[in-house]
């Protein structure tokens, strides 16, 4: 199926912009992923995006994965609550001193519990602490992600810079996690 799809791109152009999130969820902790990992990446991607339509790293291999996640400038921070994974983000460091929040997300089962507005805080926070000199921390959603991701974006602070409509080939359902699994929508 043919979709319209609105991609929205929000930057902040200084750290004394970020509003952290009043909410600080029950027994929540922050840890980078010291470790290049392309099945626990994956996993976050497949099990975050699998219902958001995020289909162009599916057919990353394990090398490939490896190779953007062994760079230097690319970090995964995991949010554990009660010791278990909730959610992720992937931060990449860019040329001209810029910091993209490549992924971001959290898993469906902890949605609607301020695990996302935390992260989200914490991870821009570390964004503009990444190198001396950051000029902005910058990040894109769309229609198809989650519908919160945008409220999230803009009450941590981000202004829309861009906005772009186009026209995607969709299958009629997302991919989900994994093939077969069919959770509640």
């Amino acid at each position: 199926m043919k979709v319209a799809v609105t991609t929205t791109y929000l930057e902040m152009r200084s750290p004394d912009a970020l509003r952290l999130a009043r909410r600080v969820p029950d027994d929540m902790l922050l840890v980078r992923a010291g470790i290049p990992s392309p099945e626990l990446n994956r996993a976050f991607y497949t099990g975050i995006g699998g219902d958001c339509f995020w289909m162009d790293r599916l057919a990353w291999t394990w090398e490939e994965w490896l190779s953007w996640l062994s760079r230097p400038e690319v970090e995964t921070w995991v949010a554990h609550q009660a010791g278990t994974p909730a959610g992720y983000c992937e931060l990449e460091l860019q040329p001209e001193a810029d910091v993209e929040i490549v992924y971001f997300g959290v898993l469906p089962s902890f949605a609607g519990k301020g695990i996302g507005g935390y992260l989200l805080s914490q991870v821009v926070h570390r964004a503009w602490s990444m190198r001396k000199g950051i000029r902005r921390v910058w990040v894109h959603t769309c229609t198809l992600d989650h519908p919160g991701g945008l409220e999230n974006y803009l009450a941590r602070g981000f202004s829309v810079f861009k906005e772009e409509v186009s026209h995607m080939k969709l299958p009629h359902q997302p991919p989900g996690p994994w093939p077969g699994a069919a959770r509640p929508r």
